[in-house]
């Protein structure tokens, strides 16, 4: 069956996202933002970068700075395991990667299931959240991942690249 965001009606569109894990809360982001998901891999530092940056690796002979999403959101850090990926995206014609503790799946979730989130969420700032889907035995956390930065840091990781 063939979806278009354009001829559905708001009640029954179907968002698909990416969804990840950062700790013990699950997280989904637009899969249209997503170019590719990748294991970790060793990243360079960058001397005097924001502490949420990670660094910058080398994707393909494509230079790419790389942000903690968990350091970026406030969450308790820990070591990369073999489940920690590296969630590729383009924004604002810049691409980044996000460190994830895991990538859970792919989702189609109904518009219908989601709701604006209150103003603070778990001490993460509700600007960087879209909305929260309720599924059956949990929330889901929708990010904008184009608001995890400030314009700011957007020009910082430009100077980096």
């Amino acid at each position: 069956m063939e979806y278009s965001s354009q001829t559905s009606s708001a009640t029954n569109s179907i968002l698909q996202l990416v969804s990840f894990t950062i700790g013990n809360e699950e997280f989904g982001v637009d899969i249209l933002k997503v170019q590719e998901i990748n294991r970790m891999t060793a990243i360079t530092r960058v001397p005097n970068a924001p502490e949420h940056v990670e660094g910058v690796i080398n994707l393909r002979g494509k230079i790419i700075p790389i942000i903690d999403l968990r350091k970026r959101l406030g969450v308790d850090c820990n070591d990369h395991d073999k489940n920690t990926r590296i969630i590729v995206v383009e924004l604002v014609g810049k691409v980044l990667g996000f460190i994830v503790d895991s990538v859970s799946e792919v989702r189609r979730i109904p518009v219908s299931i989601t709701e604006r989130p209150p103003a603070m969420i778990a001490g993460i700032r509700g600007d960087y959240i879209t909305s929260i889907a309720k599924l059956e035995d949990r929330l889901l956390i929708l990010l904008d991942l184009e608001k995890i930065l400030s314009a700011d840091e957007q020009e910082e990781l430009a100077g980096i690249m």
